[in-house]
């Protein structure tokens, strides 16, 4: 009899949904617009929603995982948001009072077809968005992404902590970047 996830260690977790990477999928955008559609008939208005993350940036390798990033007012409660979510087959992996994680693709058999990653974040704590429109607007430094990832890929590919921090300071410095010539100027 095979464990629930709840019942997984990190370890095992990590065994059963390895970093797996693809080369770039149309149909992640489509994913993605399916999902946002979902959660836009169940969360407040005025709520943002945006596709993050490689599969968001066309041309380069990502992991088969579509990243949805969900912005709310200050005003709105996270727990419940978090609550209608896991109403509506998100699981919830992480949380602290600022940012709370879901996941919804990861079954006891491994990945599903479809696979998402949606992070719960109050308005204005969205970096990710101004790396991904660098990433677009210079499509060398998406390639240098790309080769960094791939590098990284089968050394971590049991340690998805391992890989995320390897990758961390290539992040942190096109994010600054990209904030500091502002989101208007990244095309430069």
């Amino acid at each position: 009899m095979s464990k629930k996830l709840s019942e997984m260690t990190l370890e095992e977790l990590w065994q059963l949904f390895p970093i797996i990477l693809t080369e770039h999928n149309d149909c992640w955008e489509k994913y993605y617009a399916e999902e946002a559609a979902k959660l836009k008939k169940i969360l407040p208005i005025g709520t943002e929603i945006n596709h993050i993350g490689s599969t968001a940036v066309e041309g380069i390798w990502a992991k088969p995982i579509v990243d949805i990033l969900v912005e709310v007012d200050e005003t709105v409660d996270l727990s419940k948001i978090s609550a209608t979510l896991q109403d509506n087959s998100w699981i919830k992996m992480s949380e602290n009072n600022r940012r709370i994680s879901f996941n919804k693709g990861y079954t006891e058999s491994g990945f599903a077809e479809k696979v998402f990653h949606l992070h719960l974040r109050y308005v204005g704590d969205n970096d990710e968005i101004y790396f991904r429109d660098y990433l677009i607007a210079h499509p060398e430094v998406a390639k240098d992404y790309e080769a960094l990832k791939l590098e990284l890929w089968k050394r971590y590919e049991y340690d998805r902590d391992g890989y995320t921090a390897a990758k961390s300071e290539f992040v942190k410095k096109y994010t600054a970047l990209a904030k500091e010539r502002g989101t208007n100027d990244i095309q430069e």
